[in-house]
């Protein structure tokens, strides 16, 4: 089995990230204290491939990124920026290397939805918004109440439509060299 190069992973998480950035920032539902949408599927897909440093330092970028795209007079808040990583950090140990199991589904959005996105984003929201933490729980109990539906049907079906074909394509032996000699 041929093992993926550094440039065709580089690539791969690039262009994850650029799909992240996009399903995060254009295509979501969006307030100043909730986002609902499938940005978490670029990040799962680059964990479930390369593992929980790169979904880590992908997710970190994508938000980097989209908040210097789509806010240029807002700083990015490092605090965003910990609990994207954290999220890729959760979804690399749960999914990398392994064959999604439904629990371990299970597991990685409920840490994600109600450990960083209820818990600690909550907090982040309460540092730069001046709100206090209990008002803006019920909204973001709402919240992660429907992503975690949304993450583990949707991981659930990735997984089994294309949970393979991924691990196989970061392995290396689904994908072939794309330079045809002549």
């Amino acid at each position: 089995m041929r093992e993926i190069s550094r440039t065709q992973k580089i690539v791969t998480v690039a262009l994850l990230i650029a799909m992240d950035v996009v399903l995060t920032r254009v295509f979501s539902i969006n307030t100043p204290i909730l986002r609902i949408g499938f940005g978490f599927l670029p990040v799962a897909v680059c964990a479930m491939m390369f593992g929980p440093i790169w979904a880590a330092a992908a997710a970190a970028l994508a938000d980097i990124i989209g908040i210097t795209l789509f806010a240029p007079m807002a700083a990015p808040f490092p605090g965003f920026t910990l609990s994207a990583a954290l999220v890729g950090v959760v979804f690399g140990l749960f999914l990398y290397k392994s064959r999604g199991h439904w629990f371990r589904i299970l597991c990685a959005a409920a840490i994600n939805c109600f450990g960083i996105g209820l818990l600690l984003n909550t907090f982040w929201l309460t540092i730069i918004t001046d709100n206090p933490f209990f008002a803006l729980l019920p909204t973001r109990l709402v919240q992660s109440s429907v992503m975690i539906v949304i993450q583990f049907v949707t991981l659930n079906l990735i997984e089994k439509t294309m949970g393979a074909r991924i691990r196989s394509h970061a392995a290396g032996s689904a994908g072939r060299s794309n330079v045809h000699q002549a």
